[in-house]
């Protein structure tokens, strides 16, 4: 095999090996990605509670500064009453009275379903504040945990991409641009075996002459409907 196109093909395997360490960094990442998400959103959830609260707890006040407003109200009412001369003025007085112990009625109900309310809503900042604590507690040993797993596959990564650039030295810059040229759009499948006369990049067929090309080896042949690098794997040269 001509010995550019192996230089190829074996830059192409190496590519390969090292784009698939990304989903490895993904897969160990994802566990801490995960517990911070869950973080934010136990933060989210504590914070829109305690604004809920907050204006729950403001509602009380007005509610409790009208009760105290009715009650004086009905105080000084009680003191007119024995001023009162006429029966005008007393229906007018009981009238008033009347009405504001209905909105004390309804004040003292309202600040009822209030406290009920905050109450729940307190539990519910105590119970998601438990889980985040339980999450803190967890998550130093978890991030070194992946920091681990991470540093691991750096290692092998580390080892992958020395084994490129002295494979890279050894090419020439020529082979190499023509190479990058078609990873660009194709990615790990720049280099692709040829099976059954087919293109296994674009898995179209392709004819005799070319097909013969690849099979000799001794020049770089690309596939005359998709571009890619093709190459015959070792067992399939041997049969051919």
């Amino acid at each position: 095999m001509n010995k550019h196109l192996q230089q190829l093909i074996d830059l192409s395997a190496v590519d390969k090996e090292i784009d698939a360490f990304e989903p490895q960094i993904e897969e160990a990442n994802y566990k801490l990605e995960a517990i911070i998400a869950t973080k934010e959103s136990l933060s989210n959830q504590i914070t829109l509670l305690q604004n809920e609260t907050k204006d729950e707890h403001l509602k009380k006040s007005k509610n409790e500064i009208h009760l105290s407003e009715l009650s004086q109200k009905l105080e000084e009412n009680s003191k007119k009453s024995s001023d009162v001369k006429t029966e005008r003025e007393m229906k007018s007085l009981q009238l008033e009275e009347e009405i504001a112990k209905e909105q004390i009625n309804f004040a003292n109900e309202e600040i009822e379903r209030l406290d009920k309310i905050i109450s729940a809503k307190e539990e519910k900042i105590a119970e998601l504040s438990e889980q985040m604590s339980e999450i803190d507690a967890n998550f130093a040993e978890i991030k070194a945990e992946v920091d681990k797993n991470l540093a691991l596959i750096d290692i092998e990564r580390q080892k992958v991409f020395a084994k490129k650039e002295q494979l890279v030295t050894q090419m020439n810059q020529k082979g190499l641009a023509f190479y990058q040229k078609i990873r660009r759009w194709a990615k790990n499948t720049t280099a692709v075996p040829v099976k059954h006369q087919a293109c296994m990049g674009c898995y179209m067929a392709i004819n005799d002459k070319t097909y013969s090309e690849v099979i000799k080896g001794e020049e770089i042949t690309t596939c005359p409907h998709c571009g890619r690098i093709l190459y015959i794997e070792p067992t399939q040269e041997e049969s051919a």
